[in-house]
């Protein structure tokens, strides 16, 4: 128990200096402003479906919200589905599991995630998620931003029709946010 309080203080933590320096410009109704901040309700945020396991993203901060130094969101991993292994050029990402189990792989390296863990990728490594029979629901935050781009550049909004895109366009959206995949 010790361990998961810990882990939440310390992404609390690094939320708050994350975005201690951030500056939101353009605030979506969905928001109230505070102090040049902003605060989303439970289930705000700019909603996105995934191109390629159709799980949703949200997007709470990030380039179009006025923050180009901080990227924030939640996706979700459908069950027997993961991430492809990629890594971010000029981009240091952390991950928090709110829901499910799975597993990340870090630098070829295989590690069991669960509710309440906390990953941090430095920018250049290779990374991916993997889950077996649960959904995982993982939020990320990234520094810079960009990740944001790549999804509003890849995924559709809930009920659009999906984006028909090739691998070798999905490989050249990325290369434009600093993201390369094997």
């Amino acid at each position: 128990m010790k361990n998961t309080n810990l882990n939440r203080r310390l992404l609390v933590m690094a939320m708050g200096a994350f975005s201690a320096g951030a500056s939101f410009g353009r605030i979506s109704e969905s928001a109230a402003v505070a102090s040049g901040g902003r605060v989303l309700d439970a289930g705000r945020g700019e909603h996105l479906v995934h191109f390629r396991d159709g799980g949703d993203i949200f997007i709470f901060s990030g380039v179009d919200a006025g923050s180009d130094s901080l990227a924030l969101g939640t996706q979700q991993i459908k069950a027997r589905g993961g991430i492809p292994i990629h890594r971010h050029l000029h981009m240091e990402e952390a991950f928090y599991v709110i829901e499910g189990n799975g597993e990340c792989l870090l630098d070829e390296m295989p590690h069991p995630v669960s509710r309440g863990a906390s990953i941090f990728i430095p920018r250049n490594t290779w990374h991916g998620f993997k889950t077996r029979s649960d959904d995982l629901l993982v939020l990320w935050i990234m520094a810079p931003g960009g990740l944001d781009g790549f999804f509003r550049e890849t995924c559709s909004p809930p009920g659009a029709t999906p984006k028909n895109l090739t691998a070798d366009q999905i490989r050249q959206i990325a290369k434009k946010y600093g993201i390369e995949f094997r």
